[in-house]
């Protein structure tokens, strides 16, 4: 057994570091006490009457926690699961009440599922603590309801994995587990990723900077591999091909002459010429050496003028990509917009057929190549298994964009994550996407769907009648809400097929990423309790859209926690098996202490501040964390220069770990760099106290070789 009484002294003790104008308190001894006597009595039902079964049913019923993992089978666990419940109820933070209901769920889950006989009987005893906490503190489970963010849902119908994903414009790259616990984080500290990092089979990360570079990270976020894409711009995807090379997607540019000299109609083409995409196949073993390329470029139709290359009909050349299309569409857009002309935002590859598939948002198509084609080929209009060279071998859900069809044929509206189904999976050699309802004035659908068709295979080609739009004409599946416009992601987004058939959706403007059965029923729903680095505490609601700042009739809406895209992956997947999975916390109540601090500080949740100086310090205490804050607004460049100092005094130096008692107190020294942040004109800075009773620290900032700008001295403790 472990000791109940060390559990309650621990979270029932008066905290050591709370300043006196400091607002939140814990338990006091007397309380501990009755509380102690309250799990004597308690255990003493548990052993003799059993009455364990209904206590942990005292709830009420399981909520989506209750789908929780079986719990590791050790007492520290179990001792766990005793001290969150408790530091829950003793605590005055707003999301106490979210803590505590996880607890009490991961107890019940813990009772229902775990065979170990001790186990069940220490498990058995804590839930029956909890309901004798209930009625003697006053508490009533229904006022603690389930968790608003984070996971919402999680029905026994829902595929089990695990859940890579980033929020935008955030640092950290997660992967968590089924039941919304983050089971491993990558540390990306100077390096802002862009779209979506996928896991590779040795556990590293790949993924694009949004600076145009593909890199690659080991398990603690170090740089392993770097490509800079040989002069243009990396963006939106890539891919690990099965040789072990990388497929990266490039955007390039070329001048308005160029442009104009390759049949483009001068009146649509910005003086600063016309972006377009094309494919780098690199080797990382060889140096990042080019094995193969592809061009939008290299396979350009154009009906504008007889006297220009790549003249021909548009309606009988299907194969090539047509340069006038959109051009006086995106002119519309402004400056920097208009030189945006395909916009690929996906890339895929089928090993079977070797092809590629692009997701040329602009044009709401997608498009197949043949990758067999050497890269001279590429260039062409003949070679490889298909004969076609690098035209376009098959497009589909806009045949508009070829001269054979009209708005009211259009399927696709700016589609994101073009893909085959992978063999083995139901739907397999399908092709599933996500179909966001958005494009340029006029032909926008307004909703979302994430549609499944079968590709019209003939040999390596695809079949098409002459003078008709590629087929099929009809959806082997497809997801929407009841009320369509109830689901509407104007961009980002993405979806993919589960192994029990479930298909992984992700709305990307609204940070929801859930599964849907092959019926339509939503099982599992996670909301990204995060924006930018800051988590959201889950009392706080989901977070809501917010209006993008444009036209109301453009409908764009937006929300604080983006995601671009998220990936699933099985609990055998190799990339796994190389990290350590442990769950670590939830995003929502663990979040980034700095970014934390600075939101804390705009919602007041600090009261009064210790001291008032050239900064204002605060202090804060959640569980074993004694956290000081500094904080100055406005902020100025001297104030982030300044190196600062923090004199720790011991409120009886028996208490230090022994290898402090030498010194006697502690120094400290950081810069604002390490543990500083500015947005908006503040300045916040963050420096962990230690886990012992503190007299007083002294504070202030220096700068080298001059005097001291600023010292504060604080008394702590009651």
């Amino acid at each position: 057994m472990f000791d109940f009484a060390a559990i309650f002294a621990r979270v029932g003790r008066a905290r050591p570091f709370h300043a006196r104008s400091h607002v939140k308190r814990g338990m006091n001894i007397p309380k501990a006490a009755v509380l102690c006597a309250a799990a004597a009595l308690a255990a003493l039902a548990v052993l003799i009457g059993g009455a364990w079964h209904s206590a942990a049913r005292a709830d009420g019923g399981a909520s989506a926690r209750n789908q929780a993992a079986a719990p590791y089978d050790s007492g520290a666990a179990i001792q766990s699961y005793a001290q969150q419940i408790l530091h829950a109820l003793s605590g005055r933070r707003a999301n106490d009440s979210v803590r505590y209901r996880r607890a009490r769920d991961a107890c019940d889950a813990a009772l229902a599922t775990h065979a170990a006989p001790r186990a069940r009987v220490l498990l058995a005893l804590t839930v029956s603590i909890c309901a004798q906490l209930d009625a003697l503190i006053g508490v009533n489970p229904a006022a603690y309801p389930p968790p608003g963010d984070g996971l919402t849902l999680n029905k026994p119908e829902a595929m089990r994995g695990y859940t890579l994903f980033k929020v935008d414009h955030a640092k950290n790259v997660y992967l968590m587990d089924p039941f919304g616990r983050i089971a491993h984080i990558w540390h990306i500290e100077d390096v802002l990723l862009g779209g979506s990092p996928k896991l590779l089979d040795n556990g590293n990360l790949l993924g694009i900077a949004v600076e145009g570079h593909a890199i690659e990270f080991d398990p603690d976020g170090n740089i392993v591999w770097r490509h800079d894409g040989d002069g243009g711009h990396l963006h939106h995807d890539f891919l690990k091909m099965p040789d072990g090379n990388v497929m990266l997607l490039v955007r390039g540019r070329k001048t308005r002459e160029e442009a104009i000299a390759a049949g483009a109609n001068p009146e649509f083409v910005h003086e600063s010429g016309l972006e377009y995409d094309y494919l780098l196949e690199v080797r990382p073993a060889g140096g990042g050496e080019v094995v193969w390329e592809w061009s939008v470029w290299d396979h350009l139709v154009q009906d504008f003028d007889p006297a220009k290359p790549n003249y021909g009909a548009i309606d009988e050349h299907p194969e090539l990509i047509d340069i006038n299309f959109l051009l006086e569409s995106i002119s519309k857009r402004g400056a920097l917009r208009s030189q945006d002309w395909t916009h690929i935002n996906s890339i895929d590859y089928n090993h079977e057929l070797d092809q590629i598939m692009l997701s040329p948002r602009h044009f709401s198509e997608l498009w197949i190549i043949d990758r067999s084609a050497t890269m001279e080929e590429a260039r062409g209009h003949s070679g490889g298994n298909s004969g076609m060279g690098g035209d376009l071998l098959y497009r589909w859900g806009n045949p508009r964009a070829y001269g054979q069809g009209g708005a009211g044929d259009q399927r696709l509206f700016w589609q994101h994550q073009t893909h085959w189904i992978p063999p083995g999976l139901p739907g397999a050699g399908n092709i599933l996407l996500f179909n966001n309802g958005n494009e340029f004035g006029g032909y926008k659908r307004l909703y979302s769907s994430v549609d499944e068709f079968v590709p019209p295979m003939d040999g390596y080609r695809y079949r098409r009648d002459d003078s008709a739009a590629y087929l099929p004409d009809r959806l082997a599946w497809t997801y929407a809400a009841e009320t369509p416009a109830d689901f509407y992601a104007p961009y980002l987004s993405g979806a993919q097929r589960l192994p029990n058939g479930n298909t992984l959706i992700v709305d990307g403007t609204a940070g929801a990423i859930f599964q849907a059965t092959p019926g339509g029923e939503v099982v599992w729903r996670y909301i990204v309790p995060q924006h930018y680095h800051i988590s959201l505490w889950q009392d706080s609601g989901a977070p809501a859209r917010l209006t993008h700042g444009r036209p109301e009739d453009d409908n764009w809406r937006v929300s604080k926690n983006m995601v671009y895209r998220a990936y699933w992956y099985p609990p055998d997947h190799p990339g796994l098996q190389a990290l350590d999975l442990a769950p670590v916390a939830y995003l929502e109540d663990y979040p980034d202490l700095l970014d934390w601090a600075r939101a804390s500080l705009a919602a007041g949740d600090f009261g009064q501040p210790l001291a008032n100086s050239r900064y204002d310090i605060y202090l804060d205490n959640d569980g074993d964390e004694n956290i000081l804050i500094y904080f100055k607004q406005p902020c100025a460049a001297e104030d982030t220069q300044a190196r600062f100092f923090l004199h720790i005094f011991p409120a009886d130096a028996r208490d230090i770990p022994a290898e402090r008692q030498y010194h006697g107190f502690v120094n400290r020294g950081f810069e604002f760099g390490d543990r500083g942040k500015t947005l908006d004109g503040w300045c916040v800075a963050i420096a962990p106290l230690p886990r012992y009773p503190i007299e007083r620290i002294s504070t202030g900032q220096f700068v080298s070789g001059e005097r001291e700008l600023w010292r504060a001295e604080v008394e702590l403790g009651e």
